[in-house]
């Protein structure tokens, strides 16, 4: 196991970061753009999440040396909620709601027991 200061600690998560900013581009970015055609809005988020591929892949490789498959998609999961909740306020502009920050937390509560170790 690596020291919580080794790179394959925070690297991994970093890249979990960016490669979720290419995704949420390609699954939500052409909500702005409803005019084109969807066939054309189908090929740039598939080109857009090759480049997701190319960072999550080597990620989660590097990070499975460090962290359990089920931690690995814990962190995905919450490094998702806080690119989405950003990304869906200001490139989208829809507000943030009650229920979503409530949904968020729960989800956040949940990965505090994944980490947590057994109870």
């Amino acid at each position: 196991m690596s020291s919580v200061t080794s790179p394959t600690f925070f690297l991994p998560i970093l890249m979990l970061f960016v490669s979720n900013i290419f995704m949420t581009f390609a699954w939500y970015g052409h909500l702005n753009y409803k005019s084109t055609p969807l066939w054309i809005a189908v090929l740039v988020s598939w080109g857009i999440a090759f480049f997701e591929y190319c960072l999550v892949v080597p990620a989660n490789r590097m990070g499975h040396s460090v962290y359990s498959a089920a931690e690995l998609k814990t962190i995905q999961e919450v490094v998702t909620l806080i690119v989405f909740a950003g990304f869906s306020i200001w490139f989208l502009k829809e507000p943030l709601t009650i229920n979503h920050a409530i949904g968020f937390l729960l989800i956040l509560a949940g990965a505090y027991f994944i980490f947590k170790g057994p109870l």
